[in-house]
């Protein structure tokens, strides 16, 4: 049993195609007033709306060029006057099968795109919470950093974008390779794992074996997440990049920096962002060592530090993100 709605023109029959509930299939006829059923076509298949709706042509037109065009057109069937109602009615009963079948395969296309969607999500969630649970094993030993992660994190990521266009970055700065840098980010001191607390921990200047034994945090970091990246199944992007930022995060632009005094662009990128955003950060909260810097002086430090400790070009960026950089340290204060 089917309902069936007339239309008496092209006109009449596009509005009907475009009211709810669609319907399921079209006969169309080639001649009609006005606009021809060719030019119905077209407009249907034009419409996201009706595009799909497939359309049987009935017609006395008998050539093997109208049928082809039709076709080529997007209709699905053509049936040629004068009609026979068993012929069509099982025309037609076939087009609204297929055409229910392909509603079933797209209904369950758009469902497993969802919930592979919302598994990709799920996993991100347990990436970053995991990523998050690790770099706070390290925190702990350092209890008066509290949101330093969160804040390096963030100037990290705006580094990152602001420099996306720069022609000497743009090639590495894709939006994937930003994401995955944001994400290793909290993993930079990780190897403070490794650090006794006496020298963690002392409100004094350190003694010079006592920094060679600091210094050795980079080394320790770096070789835990390369392990962790060597007990995977597969490599892993961003912890490559993590192991990049913990080894080379205190190496400086003029090769006065450790662990392997590395200089200008043998330093990794990711590495040169972390830099500056680790030094910014440590330079306006307080230390068991030190008091908390007035965010100006801090600024000063940071562009007095271009072509020495940082990134020249980092450093212009910063120095134009300033804003964003001071936004972000109030939002994630101590």
């Amino acid at each position: 049993m089917y309902r069936v709605r007339a239309a008496n023109s092209g006109r009449r029959a596009l509005q009907i195609a475009n009211t709810l509930p669609p319907p399921d299939i079209i006969l169309l006829d080639v001649m009609m007033p006005d606009m021809d059923g060719y030019g119905v076509l077209a407009e249907l298949r034009a419409n996201p709306l009706t595009r799909d709706i497939p359309v049987i042509f009935v017609t006395a037109m008998d050539g093997t060029e109208d049928e082809e065009r039709g076709l080529d057109g997007g209709a699905v069937d053509y049936i040629t006057k004068p009609i026979r109602p068993a012929i069509v009615l099982a025309r037609v009963r076939t087009q609204l099968e297929l055409k229910k079948a392909r509603d079933i395969l797209s209904d369950q296309n758009a469902y497993l795109e969802r919930e592979v969607a919302s598994r990709m999500a799920e996993n991100q969630l347990i990436q970053e919470v995991s990523i998050h649970a690790l770099a706070h094993l390290a925190e702990t030993r350092d209890p008066e950093t509290g949101n330093h992660l969160r804040r390096t994190q963030e100037y990290v990521r705006t580094l990152a974008r602001s420099l996306q266009d720069h022609p000497r970055f743009s090639a590495y700065l894709d939006d994937r390779t930003i994401n995955a840098l944001a994400q290793s980010a909290p993993l930079h001191d990780i190897g403070k794992v490794g650090i006794p607390d006496h020298i963690l921990l002392k409100p004094g200047k350190l003694t010079p074996e006592e920094w060679e034994i600091m210094k050795t945090h980079a080394e320790i970091g770096a070789q835990a997440i390369a392990q962790a990246e060597a007990d995977s199944a597969r490599p892993v992007e961003f912890l490559r990049i993590a192991q990049e930022i913990a080894r080379c995060h205190h190496e400086k632009w003029d090769g006065s920096g450790y662990p392997n005094a590395l200089a200008g662009d043998e330093i990794p990128i990711s590495a040169r962002l972390m830099a500056l955003a680790d030094v910014f950060d440590a330079l306006i909260c307080a230390r068991v060592y030190k008091p908390a810097m007035p965010m100006q002086e801090a600024y000063d430090i940071i562009v007095g530090g271009s072509g020495a400790h940082f990134d020249p070009d980092v450093v212009s960026t910063f120095i134009r993100e300033f804003e964003a950089f001071k936004r972000i340290a109030a939002a994630y204060a101590e």
